[in-house]
């Protein structure tokens, strides 16, 4: 590889290794040290094509979530499955992968603009802009800039667009999937939320268990399935359907708490028995 070797977007490569050694090594012990990575299903992702490839996955940090895919990707790639163990796997990282991101987060700071050196298809959300609702067309060079990504390499999106969770997907991932044709992996995770605070950036605590499933890749018909039907998918894959949500009925909770009450009053003339007048 040549030194001045550029990617589509014209970032040199060797200063994208670097930056990933660097940053890889600082957040190593935030998914195999003081924090742990359960990782499952990783060996997926060696039977994947170099490029054209699509992960979707629910959305808990800014960038915690993207750092800890990357370092299982790298792991996985250099013959770890399902485990970080021993960090070397980032001198041989894999330059082609890309995750979609907010332009605003990723112009907020220089931590940020470093990060989107790493691989960051920045894009003006349509949706959403410095905390308002706004309603406002899809800029083309975005998609352009995704089907690149595509091209050459592996991309990362978050299709609810949000940290927050059980939020509805985003239409446009599946208008990219029925556009480009990718191969669809989704991935769930969890944990970083009470790891980290909402960026990411800042350890909130510490001794949590984390976990990352990598599921196999969808079966779509690109042809014949709508975006709704798309939507659908994708919404069970990365199990963020409103199925999932376990609702207890205002009748229900009245139930429990009533019988909560007579343990508690069961316990409380135990207690009066027993006190010594």
């Amino acid at each position: 590889m040549g030194l001045l070797k550029k990617n589509p977007f014209g970032q040199y490569l060797f200063l994208k290794r670097i930056i990933i050694n660097i940053v890889g090594i600082v957040s190593y012990r935030r998914y195999n040290g003081f924090n742990k990575l359960k990782i499952e299903g990783s060996e997926i992702l060696k039977e994947l094509p170099d490029r054209n490839v699509l992960f979707i996955s629910n959305h808990q940090t800014y960038f915690a979530d993207v750092a800890a895919m990357y370092h299982v990707f790298y792991a996985t790639l250099n013959g770890r499955d399902n485990t970080l163990k021993r960090w070397t796997y980032l001198l041989k990282p894999k330059l082609n992968l890309y995750y979609i991101a907010a332009l605003e987060t990723m112009k907020a700071g220089l931590l940020p603009k470093i990060f989107a050196y790493v691989g960051s298809i920045s894009i003006e959300r349509t949706w959403r802009a410095a905390g308002k609702n706004v309603n406002r067309q899809v800029k083309m060079s975005d998609i352009t800039n995704i089907k690149m990504a595509l091209d050459d390499g592996w991309v990362i999106t978050f299709p609810q667009g949000t940290t927050k969770p059980f939020n509805p997907v985003r239409r446009g991932t599946a208008h990219l999937i029925k556009t480009y044709n990718p191969i669809v992996v989704p991935i769930v995770i969890d944990g970083f939320r009470r790891s980290f605070d909402k960026k990411g950036l800042l350890i909130k605590k510490r001794g949590i268990l984390q976990s990352m499933v990598i599921k196999k890749p969808l079966d779509i018909d690109y042809e014949n399935e709508d975006v709704n039907d798309i939507v659908k998918k994708i919404e069970y894959a990365i199990e963020q359907h409103p199925s999932f949500l376990k609702v207890i009925s205002i009748e229900e909770y009245a139930k429990q708490e009533k019988e909560l009450n007579k343990k508690r009053e069961f316990w409380n003339s135990d207690t009066k028995d027993e006190t010594p007048s």
